[in-house]
């Protein structure tokens, strides 16, 4: 774990520090060098931040889903691949069959005596990258079979180690006894007698009966809130420790897909998780420096389950669908749905249809009903829905402008978001915008994945409050982070930038209603895309220094902005106090304060992009308390050894630390006085 350093200037008394009426525009550290000043004015609160202000967003990219989030271990567990096999290695008689008792997951195996004692069926599989497991856990083995010809038979299971020098390779198996002709689904519970991170799971057929296998699963028992199709525990539960006021899905690209063919649709990610179609993911073809053509969408992790996570980990669901049109990256203006009313009636009614699946009364309505059936007979309270993801110009605008008022005629009390296009500051963009004005959007979807020059330029962005006007659509900054040129990794030099960025989106909450870093989540043996927020492989995960950057705001949100000035002379010694002084393109000290009435505090978030470590002066003028608290709390995070990264197997290379500083008050008001570290961001957290 990285210390963090504090230099604590004691306060020897507060009568110096607040002899004029007002706090000290600059001031001193005690060597004599020029002071950041950081005033506060907590008699003036400013505007309500939304619950939903800071969020996360989910894509099924880098094996976010099947191999990562989604606690399922077997890869094609219905064989439905288009290599039907793939994952599976086969020995003996294995014959693959097309009618089984799934609609639209017909294909099985069947398992039949090889004819000789010493030659065995069997089949393999490899799970992704591996099957995790560990020692002394509990792991739900799960299969639908039958006896085709009647009778019994039996199937031996094991989870093996493949490369073992030991004189078995099996690490735990179990046995199951399969009975008649109909298909049933049966269980066994294996607990594997070591931690192992590339295990294989076989199924022997019985030597002497035909045996018939369908949706092969092995599950931790332990999943994440315990749910028989559940979600890999620690990797969800780095979702609930951000403390996410929003949570945005599935996508992303992955909601236009490659062709509409291809396109994620939720109703086929509802309903009994054996009979959801497997879907081609949008990002298997995409890369060929990267390339995984075995990457498939099982939907095991659908819709129904995505808006349990957000409900459990206490976020409002925010799902995005289809408006019609493929990936204009990869089709242009082709591969899109006519737009016309009778067009695009289909993703008029995945829409209305979603809404009612969501909140809808399940004496009513069918879809209310199913979700009713699946396990959750109270509603999600949807509050919003986006309608296209990354989509631009005249394409997009013609078919929201279908779509969007038939959503709204349907269902007012849904807000609707709409989308600003892939760049944040060009033509499409701006065009973008007067479309979202024009159609009465409630929120405009903005993304930039950008470099730190970029951040830097850009640290004043919301305070345009003649591009961003006080009437019309908020700010949702759906997909952003930062990384360096040449550097597209999760380094802590660049989590700095993103941390300074967000207070900007702090101090102009009344605006930006909604922010979700993206990509959340990555595999370490299959990732395309990076900088990533939560890494891991197949038993561990690592949260990274932007991760923590995230998580300092979540859990420091407050109800209310309150505005500031700073003055920061290292950089600009002749620039007036203002909320951010610093000359565009420049490092320097960027603040944000918020007042959280809930729990009586004032927290000012300090972040220094400087390469130096800068004194400060915290000013809170305008406090009616008769008590003043001795101390303060202040989280670090010390970003400054510029290449950290905190990856599985060294995952605390950047961590948050905390400590107290001293506080020093009279009737006008608290002064702090710290110094920051270079490339850090500090939290200060004071309790009234």
């Amino acid at each position: 774990m990285k210390s963090t350093a504090f230099i604590i200037f004691a306060l020897l008394g507060s009568a110096n520090l607040f002899a004029a009426s007002a706090p000290l525009a600059h001031g001193r550290g005690d060597g004599g060098e020029a002071t950041t000043v950081i005033t506060v004015n907590a008699k003036k609160v400013g505007a309500t931040i939304q619950p939903t202000q800071w969020g996360i967003f989910f894509e099924d990219i880098n094996y976010a889903a099947d191999g990562g989030l989604y606690a399922e271990l077997i890869k094609n567990r219905s064989f439905e691949f288009p290599d039907h096999f793939c994952g599976w290695d086969i020995s003996g008689k294995v014959t693959l069959m097309n009618d089984g008792p799934f609609e639209r997951n017909p294909h099985y195996v069947r398992l039949a005596p090889s004819g000789h004692r010493d030659k065995h069926t069997m089949i393999e599989n490899h799970g992704f990258f591996g099957i995790g497991v560990k020692g002394g856990e509990e792991y739900r083995f799960s299969v639908w079979a039958r006896v085709p010809d009647g009778g019994n038979a039996k199937l031996w299971v094991d989870l093996v180690d493949n490369a073992t020098m030991g004189e078995d390779q099996k690490m735990g198996n179990a046995g199951v006894e399969i009975s008649g002709k109909e298909w049933k689904k049966y269980t066994a519970i294996i607990k594997p007698d070591k931690t192992f991170a590339k295990a294989h799971l076989r199924i022997w057929g019985d030597g002497k009966v035909t045996t018939d296998v369908e949706h092969v699963s092995l599950f931790p028992v332990k999943t994440y809130k315990g749910h028989e199709n559940g979600l890999r525990a620690d990797v969800a539960q780095a979702l609930e420790d951000l403390h996410p006021g929003v949570f945005r899905f599935p996508g992303g690209c992955i909601v236009e897909g490659t062709d509409l063919e291809t396109r994620y649709q939720w109703k086929n990610s509802v309903g009994p998780v054996e009979n959801r179609p497997l879907n081609e993911n949008r990002w298997h073809y995409t890369f060929t420096y990267r390339y995984f053509p075995d990457y498939y969408q099982s939907y095991g992790l659908g819709f129904f389950e995505y808006f349990q996570l957000a409900e459990e980990i206490g976020a409002e669901p925010l799902p995005v669908l289809n408006v019609g049109m493929a990936c204009q990256f990869q089709n242009g203006d082709d591969a899109h749905a006519p737009a016309t009313k009778a067009g695009l009636q289909q993703f008029i009614d995945d829409c209305i249809d979603l809404i009612d699946f969501a909140n809808g009364d399940p004496a009513t309505n069918k879809w209310a009903k199913l979700r009713a059936d699946m396990g959750h007979p109270a509603p999600f309270n949807l509050k919003f829905l986006a309608i296209g993801n990354e989509q631009w110009e005249q394409p997009f605008f013609d078919r929201l402008a279908i779509i969007a008022p038939e959503v709204r005629k349907a269902h007012p009390e849904i807000k609707l978001i709409g989308t600003s296009g892939p760049n944040a500051e060009d033509d499409h963009f701006r065009n973008g915008w007067k479309a979202m004005r024009d159609l009465k959007a409630d929120l405009v979807d903005e993304h930039y994945y950008r470099d730190i020059q970029w951040y830097k330029n850009w640290m004043n962005r919301y305070d345009d409050r003649t591009f961003y006007t006080k009437d019309g659509p908020r700010v949702f900054a759906g997909e952003w982070a930062c990384h360096d040129k040449g550097k597209k990794y999760n380094h802590a030099g660049a989590s700095i930038y993103e941390a300074a960025f967000m207070t900007n989106i702090e101090r102009n909450a009344d605006l930006v209603h909604m922010a979700t870093y993206a990509p959340l989540f990555a595999h370490v043996e299959g990732w395309q895309w990076r900088p990533d927020l939560i890494w891991y492989d197949n038993l561990t995960t690592a949260r990274t220094a932007s991760y923590y950057v995230q998580q300092l705001y979540m859990l420091n949100r407050g109800t209310n902005v309150l505005p500031l000035t700073v003055s920061c002379p290292t950089v600009s010694p002749s620039a007036k106090p203002s909320p951010n002084p610093v000359p565009k393109g420049e490092d320097g000290v960027f603040a944000s304060a918020v007042m959280d009435k809930q729990k009586n505090q004032i927290i000012v978030k300090l972040v220094n992009t400087l390469g130096e470590a800068q004194p400060a002066q915290i000013n809170i003028t305008g406090l009616k308390t008769k008590t003043w608290p001795a101390t303060a709390a202040v989280t670090s995070l010390d970003c400054s050894d510029y290449d950290a990264e905190n990856m599985p197997g060294r995952p605390e290379v950047v961590t948050p630390a905390t400590s107290t500083v001293a506080v020093a008050a009279d009737k006008q008001g608290v002064a702090i006085q710290a110094v920051v570290p270079a490339k850090t961001l500090q939290v200060y957290v004071i309790s009234l």
